[in-house]
């Protein structure tokens, strides 16, 4: 048991400290001006999924006797040990860790009953909400719930602000309506839940945290984007700027108001005059390298515990 501890610590450790390294990968490569947000949201995507799945023990624990040139990291072999020979410290840590976890889940819980209690529909006789759907995807006018939002996981539908088609124009409604059905389409509902799952656990990271707000973040301008394509970047603007004076404010989502000084920069500027494939090809090769080199690096370091164990 003592050496199935030291081993679960070291390779933690070691799986951290090369998720940090390609973090700051994709943080780097994410900052270069040129690709698209589209892009970079996937990138981040996979940065944060990447510090909660081990890659590398699956590989250890098929291939290692195999792997003749892994090679310990002496430090973090040292740490797994100190905490292994110190009962009173391993369980320290341990109660911290379970503290912090509990708090999360109990957070994360409280977020997801607060949204389904607010997006239930109430006496919908009293108040009938007239529905459609848009691009196969109902969309409905919600009195209590803030928007426009989505909801659900797999099955998503769009909820708007009761009264936000008297505050703005067809084109501006419809320029918010396709913001939103980028979201619903590409299940980010699912992706934020499991990231903040992986957050329960791994709370005490701070990178982890600071993935999560560059996700939020590209997730926002990557919904732009769409609406940019469509050609109703303009109207988009023109719709933001309303909803975000006082008196409209609680038509606005938090969650999109957070961002909203730079969603207008990104929307205001001008959009490049020629595709940008090449940029976003280059940008996500260089992004799998960095990904493969640290999945790789961890194996080397790491490969030698499971052979130890067997």
């Amino acid at each position: 048991m003592h050496v199935q501890l030291t081993h679960a610590i070291y390779y933690a450790e070691v799986h951290l400290v090369f998720c940090s390294v390609v973090w700051l990968a994709a943080w780097a490569l994410t900052s270069l001006p040129g690709p698209s947000a589209t892009t970079k949201h996937w990138i981040w995507a996979a940065t944060a999924l990447n510090f909660v799945l081990p890659v590398g023990a699956v590989v250890d624990a098929l291939f290692a006797s195999h792997i003749s040139w892994a090679t310990p990291l002496g430090v973090a072999g040292v740490l797994g040990v100190i905490i292994s020979d110190n009962s009173a410290l391993a369980a320290s840590l341990a109660a911290v860790w379970l503290v912090g976890a509990l708090a999360m889940l109990t957070r994360l819980w409280a977020r997801i009953l607060r949204e389904r209690l607010n997006n239930e529909p109430v006496a919908e006789a009293l108040h009938p909400e007239p529905r459609f759907k848009a691009d196969g995807i109902d969309v409905k006018f919600d009195e209590i719930g803030r928007g426009p939002a989505v909801t659900g996981l797999f099955r998503s539908r769009i909820s708007l602000p009761l009264g936000i088609d008297r505050v703005l124009s067809e084109r501006e409604l419809k320029s918010v309506l396709l913001h939103e059905l980028t979201h619903a389409r590409r299940r980010d509902n699912l992706i934020r839940l499991l990231y903040e799952a992986s957050l329960c656990a791994l709370w005490f990271h701070p990178l982890v945290w600071l993935a999560g707000s560059r996700l939020a973040l590209y997730r926002e301008l990557s919904c732009d984007e769409s609406v940019i394509r469509e050609g109703h970047g303009e109207e988009l603007v023109s719709a933001l700027a309303k909803l975000a004076r006082s008196d409209e404010a609680s038509l606005l989502r938090a969650t999109a108001s957070s961002f909203l000084g730079l969603r207008l920069s990104r929307l205001t500027s001008a959009p490049p005059s020629k595709p940008r494939f090449l940029a976003n090809a280059l940008l996500s090769a260089c992004f799998a390298v960095a990904l493969a080199a640290g999945i790789l690096a961890t194996i080397a370091h790491t490969a030698c515990c499971f052979v130890a164990q067997v």
